[in-house]
């Protein structure tokens, strides 16, 4: 799941702290890295769910990789539209802020759906940063009454998929606040932050 980055649209809290221009920058680069990691392995097909729905047909986005709209709602109500239009199967929700996501770790995540009905990727703050969702033999309803943005969206995932078998994958760090921001710094290889999306 993507922003369109764009000024005003994209790492709010993280531009009041270094600046729009930087935030901005943040988001394009760890976007760019991510697609270059991940986007093209042939283990599994990317598609990138852009919000807002206008931002789809924005040249930013990489050539080749496809693209669909998150649509109207909350988090939840955005993250359920894409696993119920999707194919009866496993299906991995990342977001983009995420700067140490790695390929081993969605390979990680399809592996662990093999046996289990969910995985999630704790994040340090008390969401995640990863959900897939096994979808057979019905597609789970994982979100209902998840407070979003704080420290407890993990934990009412969670709760609301406590009849089912859950596994964790590794706990990494979103980038919302200046602090993250520099603790990210070195994730970032020279080679990678120049990849244009055009």
């Amino acid at each position: 799941m993507a922003k369109l980055q764009v000024a005003g649209g994209v790492k709010t809290r993280l531009a009041r702290e270094i600046g729009v221009a930087g935030a901005v920058r943040f988001a394009r680069q760890t976007t760019a890295a991510l697609l270059h990691r991940i986007a093209r392995d042939p283990r599994w097909q990317a598609i990138v769910a852009v919000t807002p729905d206008s931002g789809a047909t924005s040249p930013f986005w990489p050539h080749g990789v496809a693209r669909v709209t998150q649509g109207a709602g909350d988090l939840g109500r955005r993250m359920q539209r894409i696993f119920d239009r999707s194919p009866l199967g496993a299906v991995v929700i990342v977001g983009t802020d995420i700067p140490g996501i790695r390929p081993a770790h969605i390979a990680e995540a399809f592996r662990l759906l093999g046996r289990h009905d969910a995985v999630l990727g704790p994040a340090a703050d008390g969401g995640y940063w990863l959900v897939g969702l096994r979808r057979r033999p019905r597609v789970v309803r994982p979100f209902a009454g998840v407070r979003w943005s704080g420290p407890h969206a993990l934990a009412d995932t969670l709760a609301n998929l406590k009849d089912l078998d859950v596994a964790l994958v590794a706990t990494l760090s979103d980038v919302d606040d200046a602090g993250g921001f520099k603790r990210s710094a070195g994730l970032f290889g020279r080679r990678v932050l120049p990849i244009p999306l055009e």
